[in-house]
């Protein structure tokens, strides 16, 4: 009978045990549900349409002297004292298309500009945001500007560079 009563008490004991993990284990239903999301964007396409141009730079001014010569991201163009700006001035101009009403961050480092054997720092002047107005081509445009600061001992030459303007979505 003992024997009987210990198989009754260890079955009895498997029974509630195998309840209690069923119990723990039963699903249950959130009671508020997730949401999923995905944003799908256009890959940017950014494209230079137009160099910036400072024209020609003439150091006429009395020794010594420092000035800047700029053209600002609207093309208003500043010829600084003691030189003497002729030529062509115009802002560089980009093209960026990518997905309608995105905002589009824009950046810019200064450009080093190199004549073979010496260096001036060109400083870009832009807008750091804009909204696409439309999806793919045409595209917006936007204006890059700069400006460089010369002195009476600039060597003179050809200073070129380029820019590394790049734009993303935020």
């Amino acid at each position: 009978m003992n024997k009987f009563f210990r198989l009754t008490a260890l079955a009895a004991t498997a029974a509630l045990a195998f309840t209690a993990t069923e119990a723990a284990a039963a699903p249950v239903s959130a009671t508020t549900d997730a949401t999923a999301h995905a944003r799908i964007l256009r890959p940017l396409t950014l494209t230079s349409t137009q160099n910036l141009d400072l024209g020609d730079i003439v150091l006429s001014g009395a020794a010594p002297f420092t000035t800047t010569v700029s053209i600002d991201k609207a093309g208003v163009f500043s010829c600084g004292a003691s030189v003497t700006c002729s030529g062509t001035h115009q802002v560089a101009i980009y093209n960026v298309s990518g997905t309608k009403s995105q905002p589009v961050t824009i950046a810019a480092g200064n450009v080093t500009l190199s004549n073979g054997s010496s260096t001036l720092t060109l400083t870009p002047s832009f807008n750091a945001s804009l909204t696409l107005s439309n999806s793919g081509a045409p595209g917006d445009n936007f204006n890059v500007g700069g400006s460089i600061t010369v002195k009476d001992t600039t060597p003179d030459g050809v200073y070129t560079g380029t820019f590394a303007v790049t734009a993303d979505y935020q």
